[in-house]
């Protein structure tokens, strides 16, 4: 996982100054959600690992999948990838270039499980709360868990609030342990 990272790292660092030079950022992670999409596929390895098709073959193959979805520096993108071998890297390179978009527009990206959906109000509530925690946009997505019992568990980047009744039982069983 970390060399994934430490791969990937470059290659998105490229693609973020690319895409904030073009006044583009969110096109280019349309694209490269597109891209490690494509290339995560289970069927990819075939053409990712036969030695004896070149990275002009696998350029154009992932570019004729996507279509006119990628743009003249998405497509050379696609090609400089192939010609390095790193195409099986697109869902590494990916979530690194989010992790620097995000940040550049101030972002947070915050996951919230609960055992139950959330209704607006209480939506809108965690939002606020957390931008004022923060001081930057919230982006929430949300997933259901029954094995919470109830309450939540919200991630935010390193950040983690468990507010769960499965939480509370887990930590007072650790205190009686004691």
């Amino acid at each position: 996982m970390r060399e994934n990272y430490t791969v990937a790292r470059p290659y998105a660092q490229a693609a973020f100054e690319l895409a904030r030079e073009q006044g583009d950022l969110g096109a280019w992670s349309d694209m490269l959600k597109l891209i490690s999409m494509v290339v995560a596929d289970a069927q990819m390895p075939l053409i990712l690992e036969n030695p004896k098709l070149d990275s002009a073959y696998q350029t154009d193959f992932i570019v004729d999948i996507c279509g006119d979805q990628l743009t003249a520096a998405g497509k050379n993108f696609v090609r400089v990838l192939a010609d390095a071998r790193r195409l099986s890297q697109a869902p590494a390179i990916y979530k690194s270039y989010e992790r620097l978009r995000l940040e550049q527009e101030q972002v947070v990206e915050v996951e919230v499980l609960t055992a139950y959906p959330l209704d607006d109000q209480e939506r809108v509530r965690i939002t606020r709360t957390l931008e004022q925690r923060f001081g930057k946009k919230i982006n929430i997505s949300t997933r259901i868990d029954k094995s919470l019992i109830g309450g939540s568990i919200i991630r935010a980047g390193d950040s983690v609030i468990d507010a769960s009744i499965k939480g509370s039982l887990r930590q007072l069983g650790s205190q009686l342990a004691e």
